[in-house]
């Protein structure tokens, strides 16, 4: 088989995957409602995969550097989520997520200027949350219409991943770590919401939805954390599997919390 049918056959299977897993997602999250929803949305649908191809292609150490890269661009993604939210309440899905896009978008060609540190990673995303989870608070409370599924909706969404891995990967070996590290973590998911819900259910209700997933987004940046210290250390397949079980803890004890408070205490 020649070399180049050979990439491209390899190639599109590794975006058939990818979008199973983003189909999965949204299945899950149109039958859980806005919570499980967000906790769902903030799984590492789209930059899990992307990371688990950028291994097969890379050694550790273009594994470990690209989440370095990566841990910043989290915080961008929350400063996108509360400008979206912000501006959700009043004007239109052009103005909400395209000044939120275009955000991330600044935000993001700015970090892939430095070469950062994992504490400066982490302190990016500490005062990044600390600062937008309490703007986020009050926006989450909002009664969530019935959402009626349009044919082109999960072919959208698993066709917005499948590019996402093959810019990735296709890509990874003249730009580097650093930019495929940004390019993973482009927020696929929260921008396919906000495309898919606003004409439809309008902005405060769909802004309820990112709003509720800001903790999670938090322990999404907790997981890049683990994944470049245990790439580092055992290597890339121990390091992701690290980073995916942070992941599906941290969510798993915020519904836990959850479900917790919203039981009726007895007098």
């Amino acid at each position: 088989m020649p070399l180049d049918l050979h990439f491209i056959l390899f190639l599109l299977l590794r975006m058939a995957i990818a979008a199973a897993f983003v189909v999965s997602a949204s299945f899950i999250t149109e039958r859980a409602g806005p919570v499980i929803g967000a906790l769902v949305a903030t799984l590492p649908v789209s930059a899990g995969p992307s990371y688990v191809f950028l291994a097969i292609d890379h050694d550790a150490a273009f594994i470990a550097q690209g989440a370095l890269s990566s841990l910043p661009v989290n915080a961008a993604t929350i400063f996108m989520a509360l400008t979206y939210v912000v501006l959700a309440q009043r004007h239109s899905l052009v103005v909400s997520c395209g000044s939120a896009v275009a955000l991330w978008i600044a935000l993001a060609s700015v970090i892939r200027m430095f070469d950062w540190t994992l504490i400066a990673g982490l302190a990016a995303n500490f005062v990044a949350f600390g600062i937008c989870i309490p703007l986020l608070s009050g926006y989450r409370h909002v009664k969530m219409p019935l959402v009626t599924r349009r044919w082109y909706d999960i072919p959208m969404r698993a066709s917005l991943v499948a590019t996402l891995v093959a810019i990735v990967v296709s890509t990874s070996g003249w730009v580097g770590p650093r930019i495929s590290g940004v390019i993973a973590l482009y927020p696929v998911v929260f921008s396919s919401m906000m495309v898919i819900l606003h004409p439809r259910i309008g902005g405060p209700p769909t802004a309820a939805v990112l709003s509720n997933s800001a903790w999670g987004l938090l322990g999404f940046g907790m997981a890049i954390a683990v994944m470049h210290v245990a790439v580092v250390e055992f290597g890339s397949p121990v390091g992701l599997c690290l980073a995916l079980a942070t992941c599906v803890v941290w969510n798993l004890t915020l519904w836990w919390i959850g479900r917790r408070a919203m039981k009726p205490r007895s007098p």
